[in-house]
């Protein structure tokens, strides 16, 4: 079973007082941070629907087929943030490496 990840909230709270003053983004924009605030979100909510949904199925209420699908895609979709984070990484220390 696929671990429940903390939620989102509490851990983007004080993103917003790290954001620098100028902007680097688009007048009217998303940026960066409520960008990777949302992906998060979607991560948490595709990881606790499978959750509740593989629960539901243990107590012989649930549908296999759709508990199936659910965890599947909050596999698929963990996957898709690790690497995204292991590019961010490898990006952020790269820049790093840099000479100034």
């Amino acid at each position: 079973m696929t671990p429940i990840l903390p939620t989102a909230g509490p851990a983007l709270a004080n993103i917003d007082a790290m954001r620098p003053s100028s902007s680097a983004a688009e007048p009217g924009g998303p940026s960066f941070a409520d960008t990777l605030g949302q992906a998060l979100s979607s991560l948490d909510k595709l990881q606790i629907d499978g959750d509740r949904n593989a629960e539901r199925v243990a107590l012989g209420n649930g549908n296999l087929h759709e508990t199936a699908l659910s965890l599947e895609k909050a596999d698929t979709a963990m996957h898709l943030a690790v690497k995204v984070r292991n590019k961010l990484i490898d990006a952020y220390q790269e820049i790093m490496r840099m000479g100034v």
